[in-house]
């Protein structure tokens, strides 16, 4: 009988710590993350985590569909959001070792322009980061890089 209640005790125990365990699964790699866009300064946040912090949750909502970025370098570079939006991506987890600033240049109901610059140890990234509003949402529209 007491052979009986160890292996009953046992089952129980392994059937709530498999429960605990599928419970607390991360997400897959299918499922998509929302995140918080309603404010542009939420959207403005998120858009730095995501460009200098390697975050890659919502890259795919923070973007509006008509984005583009622009390079002002020796040559002048110009990038779609598809192309973003896969660097991004790739980047996952990779921190900049940089300072940041962030400065609103512009702000209405419905439009942001805000300047993000990125200090590095031999040179420094402005990028002029315009966001819109969408419905509920705010999204980055344009984004000018430039170098010195």
């Amino acid at each position: 009988m007491n052979s009986l209640v160890k292996t009953f005790t046992a089952a129980a125990l392994i059937a709530v710590s498999t429960f605990a365990m599928a419970a607390n699964k991360p997400a897959s790699k299918t499922e998509k993350v929302t995140v918080n866009l309603s404010t542009a300064d939420f959207a403005l946040e998120h858009y730095v985590a995501v460009t200098t912090e390697g975050e890659s949750a919502g890259v795919e909502q923070l973007f509006a569909e008509d984005f583009n970025q622009k390079i002002q370098a020796s040559n002048v570079q110009s990038h779609s959001r598809s192309a973003v939006v896969k660097s991004l991506k790739k980047q996952k987890g990779e921190k900049l070792n940089c300072t940041v600033a962030t400065d609103i240049i512009e702000e209405s109901a419905d439009f942001m322009v805000a300047k993000v610059t990125l200090r590095f140890e031999d040179f420094t990234k402005t990028d002029l980061v315009t966001l819109v509003r969408e419905g509920n949402d705010w999204k980055v529209s344009k984004s000018i890089n430039s170098y010195k």
